[in-house]
């Protein structure tokens, strides 16, 4: 049964949501520094909803070099401080630490395999995982995929990659795509880079 063209609920609640489902959610992107990016995001949201991460994003990025895991390799406890007291990220002393630790662990990973894209979309042979729920249809929050790539990212040395994080972190980079049936940004242009 095809279902009306809109877009997946939940991203309905605000304007920057509609606006994150509409042009990244769900697209597959390839550029090193996104990925990395979305790491970082999807374990500071760990116990908090998406939409209080994805108001801080700006202020993420301001504060963490724009996503450079070089330069954030290289933060010291100084800079860990500094960034624990400012209210525009979640300041949480193990998810501030973890940005230290996650961006050496990514290096590794791109030093290891070329990039880091090449690392992860190795696990779906560079094709997206497509579903098609119908609206109303829950959303899975882990998978054998998921609970693979958690497992071994940890094994790297990464933290906050748990099965439920790493899932919705492949929704987030496309290497998943759950956009209901009917949603307009079902299937749309992948992301450059």
């Amino acid at each position: 049964m095809k279902h009306a063209e809109h877009r997946c609920a939940w991203a309905d609640s605000s304007e920057l949501m509609a606006a994150y489902h509409d042009e990244e959610w769900g697209r597959p992107s390839h550029d090193d520094r996104y990925l990395f990016e979305f790491l970082v995001l999807e374990g500071a949201q760990a116990g908090l909803s998406w939409s209080t991460v994805l108001n801080k994003r700006a202020n993420y990025r301001r504060l963490l070099d724009g996503f450079d895991p070089v330069r954030i390799a290289a933060y010291d406890e100084d800079k860990l401080a500094e960034l624990l007291g400012d209210p525009g990220i979640v300041r949480n002393r193990l998810k501030v630490a973890s940005l230290v630790k996650n961006a050496r662990a990514f290096l590794a990973v791109q030093r290891e395999f070329g990039s880091f894209d090449a690392y992860l979309w190795q696990w779906t042979d560079g094709k997206p995982v497509v579903s098609r729920p119908g609206p109303g249809d829950p959303l899975p929050t882990s998978t054998e995929l998921s609970d693979r790539i958690s497992k071994d990212l940890k094994r790297r040395g990464f933290t906050f990659v748990g099965t439920t994080i790493v899932y919705a972190y492949l929704e987030a980079v496309g290497v998943v795509d759950d956009h209901w049936t009917g949603c307009p940004a079902a299937g749309a242009v992948p992301l450059p880079g």
